[in-house]
C-alpha cells in the first residue's frame, strides 16, 4: 500500500468515528482516493448526487480528517468518476461485479430505503429505478406538530410503526397540502422510521423518479423486473404525485397501486391537491386514491410558525453555539412570514449568515432588513370547485347532487349557472374541466352559463349582490 493510500485508510477511520457508522456507510463508503498533491487530496465518487451532498454537508469534516493526518493539506477536491474509471477501480480491487452490486445495495448510498433489501436478481432494475435521495434532517423528531398537521402526523406515525404482517389500517394514506407545509418532511420521516427497524422494505420515490425509472426500464427491456422491484417492497412512498404524466406511466402506477394494496402492502402518497383535483390522472386512479385516508395539511398558524422557528434555531445551534435569536425576533418572523415553512427556514439561514459573516448579533432591526423580501402580501384563498358547489347549494337551498344532475327546473338551473360562472372566474380550471365536474357537461354548456350570468349581473342588481356575497363566502 502506498503512503497516500495508507494515509487515506487512516482518514476513513477518522471519518467513520466522526460521523458514525450509518452516515459513513450511506455517504462515504464509495468515496475513493485518486491522488494527493502538496496542497490537495483528490477524491472521487460515482454519482453527482453524492458529490453535491458531501460538498454541501460534510466538506469541512472531510478536510479536517485529512488535515489531522496531513497538516499541510489545504483542500479536498471531489469529482464524479466516469464509468471507465469505475470499471478500472473494480478490476484493481479484484471485486466481481456481482459483489460490487451487492455492496452497493447494502450501503444504500442514496438513503432511498429499500435498495439494500430488494428481492434478489433485480439489481439492474433497481439501479434504473434509483430511490430518490432523502434529507437526514427530515425525521419525526424534527417535525413540529400543530393544529393544522396533527392528523397527518398521527396517521404517518402509525404507518411508520407498522410491522410486516400487521393489518394495514390506512391504505393508501394520501396527504395533500400547499407548497412548504410539511408533506415531504412527513413522507421522508415515514421512510426513515420504516427502514430503521430493518423488518420492512420502504422505498421513497418522487413522481418524477418513478416516471424516469419506468422509461429506463422500457428502454433497457427490464420492465418486468421493474414491476417486480416495486411490488416486492412493503411500503411504497410517492411524493409530488401531481407531476405524474403519460398514459403508459399512469397505467403502470395504477397497476402497481392496485397490486400493493390488494396484497396488503402499504402505500403513502403526497400531492398538492386532493385526489379529485388531479385532473391529469385516470378516473380509476383517483377513485382508488380517494378510497384510502385522505388528509389535508392546512396552513401554518402563527403559533406553529413560532415553534418551527424555535426548532430550527435549536438545530442550528448544535453546530453554531454562539448563534442566538431573541424571542422578539422570532415572534416578528412568525407574525410576518405567513406562507410556508421553507420561507421560515430561509429567514433563519439569512440571520445565521449575517451573524457568522459579520459577527454582529441578531437584532429586530437587522431581521426586518434581512427578510423583507420574504414578507409577501396575503394571497387570496385558493377556491376549489367542490367549495363553490357546496356554498352555492346551501345558499340556494338545493343539494349538490341537484347541481350535478340533468334536472332543468328553474330552481336548479340558475344556481347551477351561477356555480359554473364562479368556477370560471375564481379558479384556473378550463371549461371542459368545469363541465366534467358538473355532471359531465360539455364545455359549450359551461360557456353559455358563464355568458348568461355575466349578462344578468350587469342588469340585475339583486343577482349581482348574490354573486358578490357568494364570492365573499368563498374567500373567507
Amino acid at each position: 500500500m502506498s503512503i497516500d493510500h495508507e494515509c487515506w485508510s487512516k482518514v476513513k477511520g477518522r471519518l467513520r468515528t466522526n460521523v458514525g457508522e450509518d452516515v459513513y456507510s450511506s455517504w462515504f463508503a464509495r468515496m475513493d482516493l485518486e491522488s494527493v498533491s502538496d496542497l490537495a487530496a483528490h477524491m472521487s465518487v460515482p454519482t453527482r448526487f453524492l458529490k453535491s451532498w458531501i460538498q454541501s454537508h460534510y466538506a469541512d469534516r472531510v478536510l479536517a480528517c485529512w488535515q489531522a493526518e496531513m497538516p499541510t493539506l489545504q483542500r479536498v477536491d471531489l469529482t464524479v468518476r466516469t464509468p471507465a474509471r469505475q470499471a478500472a477501480l473494480t478490476k484493481e480491487n479484484k471485486v466481481p461485479v456481482e459483489d460490487l452490486r451487492a455492496d452497493r445495495g447494502n450501503t444504500r448510498p442514496l438513503s432511498g430505503g429499500a435498495r439494500g433489501n430488494l428481492p434478489p436478481g433485480i439489481a439492474d432494475s433497481a439501479d434504473a429505478l434509483g430511490p430518490s435521495p432523502l434529507d437526514p434532517r427530515l425525521t419525526f423528531d424534527s417535525f413540529v406538530i400543530g393544529r393544522s398537521n396533527t392528523l397527518a402526523h398521527a396517521a404517518a406515525k402509525q404507518v411508520a410503526e407498522g410491522r410486516r404482517g400487521d393489518p394495514v389500517m390506512f391504505n393508501p394514506l394520501y396527504v395533500h397540502a400547499g407548497v412548504g407545509l410539511g408533506k415531504t418532511h412527513l413522507l421522508q420521516a415515514v421512510t426513515f422510521a420504516g427502514n430503521a427497524g430493518g423488518q420492512r422494505r420502504v422505498l421513497y420515490l418522487t413522481a418524477e423518479k418513478f416516471m424516469y425509472g419506468f422509461v429506463q426500464a422500457l428502454k433497457s427491456q427490464t420492465a418486468l423486473a421493474f414491476k417486480d422491484t416495486l411490488r416486492g417492497i412493503d411500503v411504497l412512498v410517492i411524493d409530488d404525485l401531481q407531476f405524474l404524466q403519460g398514459k403508459s406511466t399512469q397505467a403502470e402506477f395504477c397497476h402497481t397501486l392496485n397490486a400493493l394494496i390488494d396484497s396488503g402492502r402499504q402505500v403513502v402518497i403526497a400531492a398538492d391537491r386532493p385526489p379529485s383535483d388531479l385532473e391529469s390522472l385516470d378516473e380509476r386512479v383517483r377513485s382508488r386514491l380517494a378510497g384510502g385516508l385522505v388528509v389535508e395539511m392546512g396552513a401554518l398558524g402563527e403559533e406553529l410558525r413560532l415553534e418551527i422557528l424555535k426548532s430550527r434555531v435549536a438545530t442550528v445551534r448544535v453546530h453554531h453555539h454562539g448563534f442566538d435569536v431573541p424571542l422578539a425576533v422570532l415572534e416578528y418572523l412568525a407574525k410576518s412570514i405567513t406562507h410556508n415553512g421553507r420561507d421560515l427556514e430561509g429567514a433563519i439561514n439569512r440571520l445565521l449568515a449575517h451573524n457568522t459573516l459579520s459577527g454582529q448579533p441578531v437584532t429586530l432591526e437587522m431581521a426586518e432588513r434581512e427578510v423583507r423580501d420574504l414578507i409577501r402580501p396575503q394571497e387570496p384563498k385558493r377556491v376549489k370547485i367542490e367549495d363553490i358547489q357546496r356554498v352555492v347549494a346551501r345558499q340556494y337551498n338545493v343539494s349538490r347532487s341537484d347541481l350535478l344532475s340533468s334536472r332543468r327546473t328553474a330552481n336548479v338551473v340558475r344556481p347551477r349557472q351561477v356555480a359554473m360562472y364562479l368556477a370560471k372566474t375564481l379558479t384556473l380550471r378550463s371549461l371542459p374541466e368545469i363541465g366534467r365536474r358538473f355532471g359531465g357537461r360539455d364545455h359549450t354548456t359551461v360557456l353559455h352559463a358563464v355568458r348568461k350570468i355575466e349578462a344578468l349581473v350587469g342588469k340585475d342588481p339583486a343577482l349581482a349582490d348574490e354573486v358578490e356575497l357568494l364570492k365573499r363566502l368563498l374567500q373567507e
